[in-house]
């Protein structure tokens, strides 16, 4: 199925809007909050989102929306919006552009649309399933992964090591132990490095559905996979642990070290 009529504009202004908000507070005195799950929660997260929602409520009042912030709205529907306005708030208020706005649409649970935006760096990765993923960027660059011979030749990133736990951990160790190199940070960034050839896996626990809702039709766009450690698709109900690899062929040989 088609997206409706509107859609991918829709995305594409809500990401605008997100921007104008999030960018006069950047590396700015922000008034920082302590959330439930201890990350940092700042006014630019709550204007983005709700700039977001007004939009995508307007548009389209028959689509659920849920995101980080302010949770969800009809959850059940057919379309199905999900939003985090800023992915990496560490990053964010710490002054380093390793963030982005992540807008993604689910139809019956399957992503078909997905958004990565820089607002800093007017970087933007949009994706739509089965379309070649478009990239904007000051700097250039080409959204399409690169071929890996192999977890030995692997560039492996990870937002960070305290996101695993004693169930995860040793799963993780395993891959980090076969890759060539790991970097760590990047939250949604490391995807959007995925796609455009630069890194090869991203491996990650404790992973909500706005994290990873629009990152599926970008890499998937850009000829990558998401999965979960398991090697199945992303669902609403999974248990968070997400792994992208920019060639598929990567794919058996992480799934494999990643459930030892």
């Amino acid at each position: 199925m088609g997206l409706p009529g509107g859609a991918l504009a829709a995305a594409e202004a809500a990401a605008d809007l997100a921007g104008a908000a999030i960018r006069p507070l950047f590396r700015s005195a922000l008034l920082v909050e302590a959330k439930g799950d201890a990350s940092p929660v700042t006014e630019a997260d709550r204007a983005a989102e709700q700039a977001m929602r007004g939009l995508l409520r307007e548009r389209f009042p028959d689509h659920g929306i849920l995101g980080e912030e302010f949770g969800p709205e009809r959850a059940d529907a057919e379309w199905l919006w999900v939003l985090d306005p800023i992915d990496g708030t560490r990053a964010f208020v710490t002054g380093r552009p390793l963030f982005g706005t992540l807008i993604g649409l689910l139809h019956r649970g399957r992503p078909v649309l997905g958004l990565i935006d820089q607002p800093g760096t007017g970087e933007r990765w949009t994706g739509v399933a089965g379309e070649q993923t478009r990239f904007r960027s000051p700097m250039g660059g080409t959204p399409r992964c690169r071929p890996c011979a192999g977890m030995a030749e692997a560039e492996l990133s990870c937002s960070s090591p305290d996101i695993f736990d004693a169930g995860t951990r040793p799963g993780f160790e395993r891959l980090r132990a076969a890759a060539r190199r790991v970097t760590w940070g990047g939250d949604c960034y490391a995807y959007g490095l995925v796609a455009l050839g630069l890194v090869d896996v991203v491996a990650e626990a404790g992973m909500h559905p706005w994290d990873w809702a629009a990152l599926v039709p970008v890499l998937e766009g850009a000829g990558g996979r998401v999965t979960g450690w398991d090697g199945e698709a992303l669902t609403l109900e999974g248990d968070g642990r997400v792994l992208a690899v920019g060639d598929p062929a990567l794919l058996p040989e992480a799934v494999a070290l990643l459930r030892g």
